[in-house]
C-alpha cells in the first residue's frame, strides 16, 4: 500500500510536505549553498535524516519484540555532498546505544540496521560509514 505526502511550493525556495495519514506537515529549505537560506532541512538533509531514524527504527522493533532495553538510543550523522554532479557523498553515522546489550543481542541489532530499508535503497555510489557505539 502507498503512502500518500504531498508538496506545496511556498516560495524563496521553500516547500510544504505533507503526510496523507497523519495530515502532519513538515517544511523544506535550499541550502546556503545552493541559492537558499537554509532555514530549514533541504531535501538532501532529509534523506540523511532518514537513514538515521530508519536504523533507530528498525533496531527499536527488534528490541521490542526481544524485550531489549532499547531506551536512549541515539543517532549523529553527517551529510558531505559533491559538487558535480550534485549529490549526497558520504552519510557517516554513528549510533550510540544503551548500555547492556549482550554480545548476541547486539549483533541482531546491528545486522537489522545495516539492512535497513533506506540504507538499502540509497545508492551503492553513497559512502555510509557506520559506527555502533556501546
Amino acid at each position: 500500500m502507498a503512502v500518500a505526502i504531498t508538496g506545496e511550493y511556498t516560495g524563496n525556495l521553500n516547500i510544504t510536505l505533507r503526510h496523507g495519514p497523519s495530515g502532519r506537515e513538515i517544511h523544506t529549505a535550499a541550502p546556503v549553498d545552493n541559492h537558499g537560506d537554509g532555514s530549514s532541512f533541504s531535501p538532501t538533509d532529509l534523506v540523511a535524516a532518514a537513514l538515521g531514524a530508519c536504523m533507530l527504527t528498525v533496531m527499536g522493533i527488534i528490541a521490542e519484540r526481544e524485550g531489549i532495553n532499547f531506551s536512549g538510543a541515539a543517532f549523529a550523522l553527517g551529510k558531505h555532498m559533491r559538487p558535480e554532479p550534485r549529490r549526497i557523498e558520504c552519510i557517516p553515522v554513528r549510533i550510540t546505544m544503551p548500555k547492556g546489550i549482550a554480545p548476541e543481542q547486539r549483533r541482531r541489532l546491528e545486522q537489522a540496521a545495516l539492512g535497513c530499508p533506506v540504507l538499502v535503497s540509497l545508492r551503492p555510489e553513497i559512502r555510509k560509514e557506520v559506527e555502533f557505539v556501546y
